[in-house]
């Protein structure tokens, strides 16, 4: 059964305007396996705000409670490279309370535009 959804949006360019003048800012958001692709080069910026949006749009099927933590909501890719969710802490907590048992997730970037799209399942 869907519990919830979520979809967020991100302008690549005023991502990579907040990566560039803000030191730490991708160290904050995402984990050192989000930061670099399978061969291990770093991630390019509108594939980093694609993921940022995923971030955010978890946290917006979650109803945005307050005190998720970035890390917590992690973005990993399986053998083929599609993206995957894996969340623990935070958002477990958050996921377990709302009855999500499982997740589903969707990114896409063309355009100036990164995008996400986040299906909660639960029982």
């Amino acid at each position: 059964m869907i519990v919830s959804v979520g979809i967020d949006v991100v302008l690549v360019e005023r991502f990579a305007a907040a990566v560039a003048r803000t030191p730490n800012f991708a160290e904050r958001l995402f984990t050192p396996a989000e930061r670099v692709n399978q061969d291990g080069h770093p991630r390019p910026v509108d594939s980093l705000a694609a993921r940022f949006a995923a971030k955010e749009a978890v946290a917006k099927a979650l109803g945005a409670p307050h005190g998720l933590k970035w890390h917590d909501c992690e973005i990993v890719p399986d053998a083929n490279g599609r993206p995957w969710l894996e969340i623990t802490g935070t958002v477990a907590d958050a996921a377990a309370k709302a009855g999500i048992t499982r997740w589903h997730l969707s990114l896409s970037h063309d355009g100036g535009i990164a995008s996400a799209m986040v299906v909660a399942e639960g029982e």
